[in-house]
């Protein structure tokens, strides 16, 4: 079919900057689930105990502060040849690559000194790594592709944790673990390849003229920009926007299980209607957004994403029984509905921070917006255990659902039903 007798939405969904998006997606994802899945099993099977390897989810703190040091990304190019977001992801990727093959030539139980610091070096590239990423991939897309952009990357993103959370599990049980790190070390050249071949973006070529202003200017942009009230508002969005739906699956395994359901189940169902569900929807939510628009799309997908939540409710509502296929049926539904709502919202919510950043400090500004994201799902969900103890599950989920509430009539300030083209028209620094 000729270009020109496309589909709008297929033309951009084909176009280069897309093919870029999935790149960066499993480039920023695949060190992440590779701390989250591949690591504690190699830990588990090489004699660790199971209190050594819960205190190794400590080595995750670089996500949430990853704020702090964005500003020297924003300012200075490690590698002036490559310019300021490619010089970063290169030295990343490349970083990234050595240290997890050096991780598996280790024993974590003669070594665990360096081990432990392998993978907070891990954690501290993978961090940087999502810095650049986030602002060259911003930078990359116009604000018409914003949506449909960030869904591939977040899709890729979770693709990628196929790779460390099934692939290399399944290598493991055939080749030494030395082996299988390498292996899933050599998944980060792709990325290291799709740095050399792209272009900087022009956009990324004003670096701020010192370190002061590179720490200082993206917040007095920010507030200035917005007013304080207003900024406040879109803060207190960004916190509350995904609070109801990730405090309701910070212990969707446990509450599975409480409900009579096995392992194996809940392991085969979560896979496929969990997974899959979540792809397909932040995709289809990524086209739909081309003609929505991102205001739009926060309403309905977060509406779908609030609604998911209650078939938690209804499930808890049921109770606990021995599983038939009338039951894991009603799982699979539960599952597939909350991925799906996961994987709307977070489309249209990552294309909302995006399109709130300011061209001149786009590192900075992302990486304190997608730490605040992170606030909730770090230490709020915590709190979940004590909740379900003193609540049950079903008021449980009833809260989680009420407290999803509040991000969307935030909506009302942040984001109207109608203001899609007065906030592209007010986005900073483009037109």
């Amino acid at each position: 079919m000729p270009s020109s007798a496309r589909p709008a939405w297929l033309a951009t969904l084909l176009n280069r900057r897309m093919l870029i998006c999935i790149f960066t997606g499993f480039s920023s994802g695949l060190p992440l689930y590779l701390l989250l899945n591949l690591v504690p099993a190699w830990l588990k099977t090489e004699g660790l105990s199971l209190k050594a390897i819960g205190a190794f989810a400590l080595i995750q703190f670089p996500y949430t502060w990853k704020f702090l040091w964005a500003p020297l990304l924003d300012r200075f190019g490690i590698l002036p040849w490559l310019g300021r977001r490619r010089s970063w992801m290169l030295v990343s990727q490349l970083g990234l690559v050595a240290t997890i093959a050096w991780l598996g030539q280790l024993s974590p139980v003669d070594n665990l000194s360096l081990v432990v610091g392998l993978t907070a070096m891990v954690a501290l590239l993978s961090a940087t790594l999502d810095i650049a990423l986030d602002a060259f991939r911003r930078e990359l897309l116009p604000e018409i592709e914003l949506g449909l952009g960030n869904a591939i990357h977040v899709n890729a993103y979770r693709i990628a944790g196929l790779v460390p959370g099934s692939l290399s599990l399944i290598l493991a049980d055939r080749l030494p673990w030395s082996l299988v790190f390498l292996i899933t070390a050599l998944f980060m050249l792709p990325g290291v390849v799709m740095t050399l071949m792209v272009k900087e973006p022009p956009i990324a070529s004003g670096a701020p003229r010192t370190l002061r202003d590179a720490v200082v200017e993206p917040f007095r942009e920010f507030f200035g920009r917005h007013g304080v009230r207003s900024a406040l508002l879109v803060l207190a969005f960004l916190f509350l926007y995904k609070l109801g739906d990730s405090l309701c699956t910070a212990l969707a395994t446990p509450f599975y299980l409480d409900m009579g359901f096995s392992k194996t189940e809940i392991g085969l169902i979560a896979k496929n209607a969990g997974l899959w569900p979540a792809v397909i929807g932040g995709i289809l939510g990524g086209i739909w957004m081309l003609k929505l628009g991102i205001n739009r799309a926060l309403w309905l997908f977060g509406v779908v994403q609030v609604v998911s939540i209650l078939g938690f409710v209804w499930l808890a509502a049921i109770g606990p029984a021995p599983s038939d296929a009338a039951r894991l049926a009603a799982l699979a539904v539960v599952i597939a509905g909350e991925a799906t709502g996961v994987g709307l919202g977070t489309t249209a919510f990552v294309a909302f921070m995006a399109r709130t950043t300011h061209p001149a400090y786009t590192a900075t500004q992302l990486a304190l917006f997608t730490s605040l994201m992170a606030v909730p799902r770090t230490f709020i969900n915590a709190s979940a255990g004590w909740l379900v103890e003193m609540m049950g599950w079903y008021n449980f989920f009833w809260a989680c659902f009420f407290l999803a509430i509040p991000g969307m009539l935030l909506l009302l300030k942040v984001a109207p039903w109608n203001g899609e083209a007065r906030a592209i028209a007010a986005a900073p620094g483009r037109a």
